[in-house]
């Protein structure tokens, strides 16, 4: 390693371009999700939302504010009151934000002088996978470090209360296939406010202007309603679509992103200076060719994830085990832009390429390393957003197989096909801007190379933040 890089100007100056670049594509990479959760689930016919009856922790002077003497909990009986829905898991990142905002404003609403009083009601979701008990040890027990006190309740596939004595899952109807997801529904039944983040860029102006309005009997001009998910082939397909658009763009991810796309720019100078050295025969891939490769990555790791978390979760507790994993993969691209930027990248995965070299085939364009970058670029980017995805992606899989073949193989082609598009249309973009632009790239190969490092490390520091330390997060986005 070359400590001596700390001392050049141009590392410097690369910090401060990497700074900038790092803070727009996130902050429009959270824009674009923010305006994408507010449209999924909403329908413009204004209706009270589906009545439910679920299970309570049943804790004494909390949960039986809401439920009855065996603990059960029935929306309809609420009536009157104004009442906040979080949808959450265990499992799930962005949701810890929610239940921050919660925990910082809970006395105050619950205080308020108003005609309608406030309760929250915060439902686990992800009920295919996280037990009762599980919930109960993560958000019941006064010891743990998520504890609610509020009252909290566990969904269930037959929690909607429909006519003729049938039921419906609660998932479904509510369209709470991507978590976290927050209504204000007011004192009549009617939903007046959504979110689908738990770091929306109006820092809950919004969200906490409709509270107020509503316990006041003022918020009838904000009513809309709530569309239940279409179960049908086609439903489950544009379900798909637009949780693919969700997860690319999810919160987690977001800080991966500038990373992603300073690191295809590099890839492209890298590939013209062993072209020039003639280290290799061929070319760099295209950027739909490496965005291609980039998706590719992606299906990899989401079905192999899975099929872990189907097959394994009956086996395995693997409650928590998500958000570590993404805690490790944070630190890991800290580490990687930190051994960029001092020149020893190329020594620290060689025994990789050394095993790789055994099974090169003799066709340069084939085993050219840029290709294998670009595919597991794709894998490294959807590792680092698992905390945030899987909250949406398992739960949506889980459905699906519950209802049938047909239907898992129709949304997660949906899912597959959005998430892919936005991969290839990325890295189309930014070729077409590196391509405008390479002459002027390479006179400053070192400045290209040394910003990719920062980004990478901004990444791993961005995402570490966002999954360990809400307090400042909430504070720098507010």
């Amino acid at each position: 390693m070359d400590a001596s890089v700390l001392r050049e100007k141009e590392t410097w100056q690369a910090f401060a371009l990497g700074t900038v670049l790092f803070c727009i594509i996130a902050y429009t990479s959270l824009g674009i999700f923010g305006f994408s959760s507010s449209l999924y689930g909403v329908s413009e016919e204004v209706r009270e939302v589906p009545d439910f009856e679920v299970g309570s922790l049943n804790r004494t002077g909390i949960d039986n504010e809401v439920s009855d003497q065996y603990g059960e909990v029935r929306l309809s009986q609420l009536r009157g009151k104004i009442v906040i829905l979080d949808f959450m898991s265990i499992d799930c990142g962005n949701c810890h934000y929610v239940q921050k905002h919660i925990e910082d404003n809970y006395d105050s609403w619950k205080s308020m002088n108003s005609s309608y009083p406030v309760v929250v009601i915060s439902i686990a979701s992800w009920y295919g996978f996280d037990t009762f008990e599980m919930i109960n040890e993560t958000f019941g027990e006064a010891g743990s470090d998520r504890h609610m006190r509020w009252p909290v309740v566990n969904g269930a596939n037959d929690a909607i209360i429909l006519g003729d004595g049938m039921r419906g899952d609660l998932v479904e109807y509510y369209s709470a296939q991507s978590l976290p997801l927050a209504l204000v529904v007011d004192h009549e039944g009617f939903v007046v406010a959504k979110e689908g983040t738990g770091t929306p860029l109006d820092d809950w102006e919004s969200f906490d202007n409709a509270i107020f309005r509503a316990s006041n009997g003022d918020a009838e001009d904000l009513r809309f309603g709530v569309k239940k998910t279409d179960s049908s082939f086609f439903g489950v397909f544009i379900v798909g679509l637009f949780l693919g658009i969700l997860v690319y763009f999810s919160p987690c991810a977001f800080p991966v992103l500038p990373s992603y796309i300073s690191y295809y720019l590099n890839l492209g100078m890298r590939g013209d200076e062993l072209l020039e050295s003639g280290a290799v025969e061929g070319g760099v891939p295209s950027s739909l060719e490496a965005g291609s490769l980039a998706a590719l990555g992606q299906l990899t790791f989401f079905v192999s994830v899975g099929l872990v978390i189907l097959g394994l979760n009956d086996l395995v507790d693997l409650s928590g085990l998500l958000n570590q994993f993404a805690v490790v993969i944070s630190l890991i691209l800290v580490l990687l832009g930190a051994m960029l930027l001092l020149g020893w990248t190329s020594q620290m995965l060689a025994w990789v390429q050394d095993a790789l070299d055994r099974y090169k085939r003799t066709d340069a364009s084939e085993s050219f390393s840029p290709r294998l970058d670009m595919f597991l670029w794709g894998i490294g980017y959807s590792a680092a957003s698992v905390d945030c995805t899987a909250a949406a992606v398992f739960p949506f899989i889980a459905w699906l197989v519950l209802l049938g073949d047909g239907a898992l193989v129709m949304g997660m082609s949906g899912l597959v096909l959005s998430a892919s598009l936005l991969m290839i249309s990325v890295t189309v973009l930014v070729g077409m801007g590196r391509n405008a632009m390479i002459d002027r790239l390479r006179k400053s190969t070192a400045l290209v190379k040394a910003t990719g490092a920062w980004m990478m490390m901004f990444a791993g520091l961005g995402l570490f933040a966002y999954l360990t330390q809400p307090d400042l997060v909430s504070a720098i986005l507010g």
